[in-house]
Parts: C-alpha cells; sequence; structure tokens
C-alpha cells in the first residue's frame, strides 16, 4: 500500500481566508476544547500520544504563510511540543511576522487542552483531533488493562477525506444567494479586563434535566438555550436599547448535510434576531419565535445556495486577481461591517463520545472560545453538559441572568471560573 504523501502547501478553505488578516492579541481567533480526566496527566505519555496523532492528522503540521493573492497552508517540519499550561485560554497563537504551528497542546494537573487557530478548523473538526489525542494517551499510561482492547474512536475516514475542502467539494454552479442585511444590532457594552484577560464561566449541568425542561416547551436543548440566553440579555437592557434587535450568531455543522467528514472548516452562520418590545418577550414567546426561525432556516438548499455564492466570489477573477496586500484592508472592513450585526454567539459542538473503556478515566469535556463580546459554547459528555461563557468585559449580569433562570427550573449548576479575585 502506497504511504499517503503530503502536499508541500494547500489553499486555506473559503471560510477559513478572513481569519488570518483578522487575528490579533485582542481577538486571537483561538478556540480550546479541554478533556478533564480522573488522574494526573503525564507529560510524557502526552508527548507520545501527539506524535501518534500527528501521523493521523499531517495538516495539523502546517504554517500559515503570505502568498501574492491569498494565505496559504504550507507543511512544515515543527514538532509540536506539549507544554504546562502558563497563559490564559485561546491566547495568541497566529502571528504573521513568526513561523509557527496553528495549534497547542497543554495540559494542568488533570487536564488536557488543546488550542486551535480557526484558520486550521472549525470546532467539530477539531474535535477529531482531540479525540484521537486522549484516546492515545490512555492506552499508552494504561497499557496493561487496555493494550489488546483494539480500540478506536468513530472516525474512520481516510486522510484525504479529512484534509478536504468542503466548499469546493460541495458547491454547485447554481446561483447562490447572500441572507439580508439585519443591520445594527444591540451591543453589549462595559469595562473591558485589563492585560487582554479572557474570563470564562463555565456551568456544568445535567443534560437530562435541561432536555427536559426543554421538552416541557415542546422544543430542542439549543433552541431553549439560546432563548434563555437572549431572555438574559433583555434583562439587563435599558429600554433605550431596545431599538436593535439581540442578533445571536449560530455556527451550523454543514457535514451531517452533505455527508462530509472534514476536519477542516466546513460550517456557515445563522443570524437569529429577536426584537425586545414587539409581543409579550417572555421565555415561552421567545421559544415560539426561535422554533418559527429555525424551521425555516436549517435547510441544506439554502446551505447550498450560500456556499456556492461564497465559493463564486473566492472564485471571481476580479477577486483573484487583487494582491493579497490590497485585499486585507477590505477582509478587515467586511470583518467589522459583519460584528456590527452581532450581539452574541452559541456554538453547540454537541455530544462528544469515546470509546466504552474509556469512559471511566474522563470525567467530562468544555469548549471555551476567544472573543471581543460574549460567547457561548456548549459540548457534553455522558449525561454532563458544560456551558462556557467567554468574555472580555468586567460585568457578568448575562452570565448570573442565564445559570439563574436555569437554577429557577430546578437545574442543578456547578459553576466555575478562571476569574481573578
Amino acid at each position: 500500500m502506497s504511504r499517503h504523501k503530503e502536499p508541500s502547501w494547500r489553499q486555506l478553505d473559503n471560510a477559513a481566508k478572513i481569519f488570518p488578516t483578522n487575528s490579533n492579541k485582542y481577538d486571537t481567533k483561538v478556540f480550546r476544547f479541554s478533556c478533564r480526566l480522573k488522574e494526573d496527566v503525564q507529560p510524557e505519555a502526552l508527548q507520545q500520544a501527539l506524535d501518534k496523532t500527528m501521523h493521523a492528522f499531517p495538516m495539523y503540521a502546517s504554517i500559515i504563510r503570505k502568498g501574492v493573492f491569498w494565505y496559504y497552508f504550507e507543511s512544515s517540519q515543527i514538532k509540536p511540543i506539549v507544554k504546562e499550561e502558563s497563559h490564559s485560554p485561546c491566547g495568541q497563537i497566529y502571528d504573521e511576522n513568526i513561523k509557527g504551528l496553528l495549534f497547542e497542546v497543554t495540559y494542568y494537573k488533570k487536564r488536557i487542552n488543546l488550542e486551535v487557530h480557526h484558520a486550521l478548523a472549525d470546532g467539530v473538526g477539531a474535535l477529531q483531533f482531540l479525540r484521537t489525542l486522549i484516546l492515545h494517551y490512555l492506552v499508552i499510561v494504561h497499557a496493561k488493562t487496555l493494550r489488546d482492547k483494539n480500540l478506536s474512536i468513530d472516525y474512520d475516514a481516510s486522510i484525504a477525506e479529512r484534509e478536504v475542502d468542503g466548499f469546493k467539494k460541495y458547491s454547485s454552479k447554481e446561483k447562490g444567494t447572500r441572507a439580508p442585511s439585519i443591520g445594527k444590532a444591540y451591543k453589549i457594552e462595559g469595562e473591558i479586563i485589563a492585560e487582554d484577560f479572557l474570563q470564562i464561566i463555565n456551568g456544568c449541568v445535567s443534560a437530562k434535566a435541561v432536555l427536559k425542561c426543554a421538552h416541557q416547551y415542546d422544543t430542542t436543548l439549543t433552541i431553549y438555550l439560546v432563548a434563555l440566553l437572549i431572555e438574559a440579555i433583555g434583562a439587563q437592557m435599558a429600554e433605550r436599547d431596545k431599538k436593535n434587535p439581540v442578533v445571536v450568531s449560530v455556527p451550523v455543522n454543514l457535514r451531517p448535510y452533505f455527508q462530509s467528514a472534514s476536519a477542516r472548516n466546513f460550517f456557515s452562520v445563522i443570524l437569529v434576531p429577536y426584537y425586545f418590545g414587539r409581543g409579550k418577550d417572555n421565555l415561552e414567546d421567545i421559544i415560539k419565535y426561535l422554533k418559527e426561525f429555525f424551521e425555516k432556516e436549517l435547510k441544506t438548499e439554502k446551505f447550498q445556495a450560500r456556499i456556492n455564492r461564497l465559493v463564486a466570489l473566492e472564485k471571481n477573477y476580479v477577486t483573484r486577481a487583487v494582491p493579497l496586500i490590497l485585499k486585507k484592508p477590505t477582509l478587515k472592513i467586511a470583518h467589522y461591517l459583519n460584528n456590527k450585526e452581532v450581539t452574541t454567539s452559541f456554538s453547540n459542538t454537541g455530544k462528544i463520545t469515546m470509546p466504552p473503556e474509556l469512559v471511566p478515566y474522563i470525567d467530562g469535556f468544555d469548549m471555551c472560545v476567544s472573543t471581543r463580546k460574549i460567547q457561548v459554547c456548549l459540548c457534553s459528555f455522558g449525561d454532563q453538559l458544560s456551558i462556557s461563557f467567554s468574555s472580555p468585559l468586567v460585568n457578568t449580569e448575562v452570565q448570573k441572568h442565564f445559570f439563574r433562570a436555569l437554577a429557577r427550573q430546578g437545574v442543578h449548576v456547578v459553576l466555575s471560573t478562571n476569574l481573578r479575585e
């Protein structure tokens, strides 16, 4: 059998192109997955596991280079080294003046962290890397017990399938469409924490308990929690601020819609606007509105039209002919205008599974992301649902309203934070 030969360079996927230009120490475009184990991490074993994982994900051995017209990935001989965690979550990884890999693996006591720059992958793609890493690590550490189990995660895609650009593969020549502009969204303002510190407030709850609450409103867990988020934001809004909608940006994993196994970026974003003052604004009304909105938007044909538009724009002769030095200001302006249309973001990675033999060694998983706003990230493992709020703001009123609302519904919430005293 012939070995997979790594290309020396690759194009960035369509979604990735905006991230290098708009990455900085204030908004690093980095997200983090953490796996909490039931025993302290052994650094040497983790390094061995990382070395094995890199064979299955060779694209992670890439750096970003500047071309004449676009950024691109270049294969690198840099070896990723496991380090003890020494900075706040989602710190800067990409610096266009430094040749460095686009991910880091760190540890702290019982926790293993994978931090990834968004140009390399989205959350669903990076999760496959982390699951593979944790499998190799636990098999190494518990070799006597697990060595003969022939364990694997439920992700058997080939390297070629993992590295495919889903946007190009699934685009068609049919006409693309763009979602109508919402205009200026309500902005949560306040004092910024010093030293570019990103605060994380995590709530750990029972997935079954939250699902029970959602089913009382005849809706899904995601819609129920987005409604709680909108209600929490509304609770701290002044009346004069309600002239602008609260807009929640919701990333949607496109893999189930197009049967893709890509480990790169392959997602779309739905902007959900809610206007306070046009109804009763109670939780039931917000949920009703969200159910109708998502029912209209979560359709394969709509995602197909958006993919077609984005890829057509990328392939446009004029766009391709413009040098990168001139594209960069345009990409910055586009990012700024897009941010004006968003109040907050809500990302649900979904249920994380591992082989049953490994479950006794794992306490749970968490996810968070860099942001200049407030962003909510969800993931679950077994019955444990992790809800993480990332924010650069000192004010935590939205987080308080959100978790108190869950507690009032009878959901037991265990809070943790990296907030400084």
